[in-house]
């Protein structure tokens, strides 16, 4: 237990401050402060007594130095029940401080400001805050750091309950919370720093030495991938956007681990078109997408790509849905877990609402903030791999015709679109496009042709005269002969592999038209 008899208060944010000042002074505890804060609780005809006449030692440089004394950091970090402390403190003229309550600098908000100077930046890096944080929860045993408003009024209760006492459990978590408050604002400090002109020394590449993320727990889940591991959805501090943390669920039962990580896939995909588009998402792989100005048509196409793989599937669209969509939905869909878009209007929640477990989530499309690439990590055992997501882009003139035959203008806007799904599909990945529409999808095998031969299984009949799109070279012309016999009408793949003139010849010899990218997709 800590009995606070003093308490040191110095606050950049002063909500909450009226109250907490007046519950101290009810309390009987001596208030000291600092600048405009002191100013505040003095309003209140509240005694106050300032940091300066406590040290016998005046602000300067501009507020820089104020806190940094011995008599401030003394009386957080003596230990009370050793003598020599005492005795040392006693000669020194060091009273106890028995509670510090300071929040920082708005440092982040600061640098998130849109114009902000590296000067501005500099004079909001807190100095003085962190050190008596950081003293006074290596104490904690004997003095409460209190770093938040929103910890007041726990703080008040349990005082008013113990006559002036902080018990030993709530004293550790304050503690606790303060470490990792001064952990994420230096690297806060850090990161923007280390933006500042190129100081990476020249063998490092793009990325860092060191890399910290911090993770905030956003919900609790039932169980993981399977219902024998535990599991929790953390939101981290690194992301551009906010994706499925930002994510408000209107109707349903809670979302699942798996849930979670094909709603990300599905909304990830259409957030990649541009016009009217729906995804068809099944185990982090989409059994269907198609673009169309009217969304129930763009639904409708994609389910036709695979219906027996989108029972049980996850549906994602870059349009609002209305109630004309929605019915369209529940009379074709066998089995739907979820359905994620922008937003849902009336008509559309009352045609969900018949079907009490089909989770209906709002969130906004996932779009990279002020141009920059978000890191895409991946867990291993005993580390990470860290890379910049796959944002690729190919335009229509850096495709290279690399066959005698030139595809047509329609052939090449199938390619493209299919160009930007296939980084969707895990890899080996075959997709076959018609128009705007995938009409067969091939995902996740260990041989190319295995993935081409499933795609145009899919597909059926309509895999004649689509375009087939492929997310890295081909090996041998293997693939291509089944394009072939499939009458599947031109291929678009990245090139670069050493058989690429039997691929091409292939290709020559069965009149296909076939560009190169020049870029793969690989998604493991």
């Amino acid at each position: 237990m800590a009995r606070i008899k003093r308490a040191l208060i110095s606050v950049s944010d002063k909500s909450g401050l009226d109250e907490l000042a007046k519950g101290l002074d009810d309390l009987g505890v001596e208030i000291l402060s600092t600048g405009g804060t002191a100013d505040l609780i003095r309003k209140q005809g509240i005694a106050v007594t300032e940091v300066s006449d406590h040290t016998g030692f005046p602000e300067m440089m501009d507020g820089r130095v104020k806190t940094l004394h011995p008599k401030i950091h003394g009386g957080l970090l003596f230990v009370r029940d050793n003598e020599d402390h005492k005795a040392q403190a006693e000669k020194a003229g060091i009273l106890p401080i028995d509670m510090v309550v300071v929040n920082l600098y708005p440092f982040e908000s600061t640098v998130a400001r849109k114009g902000v100077t590296l000067e501005e930046a500099i004079e909001n890096i807190d100095i003085g805050g962190p050190s008596m944080l950081r003293s006074a929860a290596k104490n904690h045993k004997y003095v409460a750091v209190v770093s938040s408003p929103e910890q007041y009024k726990g703080i008040l209760a349990e005082m008013l309950s113990s006559g002036g006492e902080i018990g030993e459990g709530t004293l550790r978590k304050l503690a606790e919370r303060v470490f990792k408050l001064t952990a994420g604002y230096d690297k806060a400090i850090f990161e923007y720093l280390s933006g500042q002109g190129d100081t990476r020394p020249e063998d490092s590449g793009p990325l860092p030495e060191t890399m910290s993320i911090n993770l905030k727990k956003v919900s609790g889940l039932r169980y993981g991938e399977n219902p024998h591991q535990p599991a929790a959805f953390y939101a981290d501090d690194i992301s551009e956007c906010r994706g499925l943390t930002g994510a408000e669920k209107l109707q349903g039962k809670e979302l699942s681990f798996n849930n979670i990580m094909d709603l990300s896939a599905a909304l990830e995909m259409v957030s990649a078109i541009e016009s009217p588009a729906v995804s068809i998402v099944k185990h982090n792989n989409p059994c269907g997408l198609a673009a169309d100005e009217d969304i129930p048509r763009a639904y409708l196409s994609a389910l036709d790509c695979d219906r027996l793989s989108a029972f049980g599937s996850i549906i994602g669209a870059n349009r609002d849905i209305d109630g004309k969509t929605a019915g369209v939905i529940m009379s074709e869909a066998d089995f739907v877990e979820c359905i994620i878009a922008p937003d849902f209007d009336k008509e559309a929640l009352g045609v969900f609402s018949a079907k009490k477990n089909l989770r209906v989530v709002r969130c906004d499309l996932v779009r990279a903030e002020n141009g920059r690439t978000p890191l895409d990590i991946k867990k291993i055992p005993g580390g990470m791999l860290v890379q910049y997501r796959d944002n690729g882009k190919i335009a229509r003139a850096e495709l290279k015709v690399a066959t005698k035959k030139t595809p047509t203008e329609d052939m090449i806007r199938s390619m493209l679109f299919g160009w930007k799904i296939i980084k969707y599909v895990k890899s080996n990945a075959i997709v076959l496009c018609k128009g705007t529409s995938t009409v067969g999808i091939g995902a996740g095998q260990m041989s190319r042709v295995d993935s081409a031969m499933i795609a145009i299984r899919k597909a059926g009949p309509r895999a004649k005269g689509s375009v087939m799109v492929s997310d890295a070279f081909f090996p041998k012309a293997d693939s291509v002969e089944e394009a072939h016999n499939a009458g599947i009408a031109g291929i678009i793949q990245p090139g670069g592999s050493i058989r690429d003139q039997e691929v091409i010849d292939a290709c020559d010899a069965f009149g296909i038209p076939m560009v190169f990218t020049g870029m793969r997709h690989f998604k493991h």
